[in-house]
């Protein structure tokens, strides 16, 4: 339902992003934001298919960047999928993570609100800013904050399958080169959601949400990580490695917190906190 509409996706060339634009292309025009390259095959590809997709090469960090973009563009909707996500390089670097997790964030919910033409801002952050114990975790929770004390909506991912960085392509490429499956715990467990799934989300917040709320998928029992990578090697004959949780990991990790869970409302398929 989301049509007629300029949409700014930064982050355009990560796993969600890049599923946003496919999506939100057909009836949109859409702006992809990537600090990455790649960004500009993706809009290439999807001109060839008559797509109004315009890419830029530029990092939220830098205001000059998000100053000229709005100009030129003056996007309705902004959808904040840029971050780091992964949390044991965060812990080696925290300073990148609050860079970009944090004060880019910043720049680009203050350079959006500085436009009239701002329908809906959109931060896409993740579980692990629940109760965290991570740098990754604390700088996703920050900026939940922020956002959301600006009025602004907030949408909260599970791990998502297939993504850059998480477990079963790491498993994946483990199996395809005949090493043993990696395990950091036995009692460590999951939920886990898809892309599709992760996108729709973020839609149906973009579609929904009056602003200063948060969203999170109904994803059902956590996985047991370990039983996971047993199935896998029912088939595969190999065998499983425990090497231990890395540093900011956690055994376990909630949606929301006891506080969230007291005020959630649920709505179809989803959990809104406001």
């Amino acid at each position: 339902m989301i049509k007629n509409k300029r949409i700014l996706i930064a982050g355009a060339s990560g796993s969600i992003g890049h599923e946003l634009v496919r999506q939100l292309a057909p009836p949109n025009k859409i702006f992809a934001l990537d600090i990455s390259e790649n960004v500009y095959g993706l809009s290439q590809e999807l001109k060839q298919k008559g797509y109004w997709v315009e890419p830029r090469v530029g990092d939220i960090r830098d205001k000059e960047t998000l100053d000229d973009l709005f100009e030129d563009f003056k996007p309705q909707i902004v959808i904040n999928a840029a971050a780091y996500k992964e949390v044991s390089p965060m812990e080696i670097y925290p300073l990148e993570a609050i860079n970009t997790n944090v004060v880019g964030n910043y720049n680009l919910l203050h350079e959006a609100q500085r436009w009239e033409c701002l329908e809906k801002y959109v931060f896409i952050s993740t579980d692990k800013a629940v109760n965290s114990s991570s740098v990754m975790g604390a700088t996703k929770k920050l900026s939940e904050i922020i956002t959301r004390n600006a009025g602004c909506t907030v949408v909260r991912f599970g791990n998502v399958i297939g993504s850059r960085g998480s477990l079963l392509p790491i498993w994946q490429k483990q199996v395809d080169e005949r090493k043993p499956l990696t395990v950091t715990d036995e009692n460590m467990t999951r939920y886990f959601m898809t892309i599709p799934e992760a996108c729709e989300l973020v839609i149906k917040a973009i579609e929904d949400s009056k602003g200063g709320d948060i969203y999170i998928m109904k994803m059902g029992e956590k996985f047991n990580i370990m039983d996971m990578a047993k199935e896998i090697v029912k088939k595969t004959k190999q065998k499983i490695d425990v090497i231990g949780m890395r540093p900011g990991e956690t055994l376990t990790e909630e949606l929301m917190t006891v506080e969230e869970k007291a005020k959630a409302k649920e709505i179809d398929n989803f959990y809104i906190i406001k």
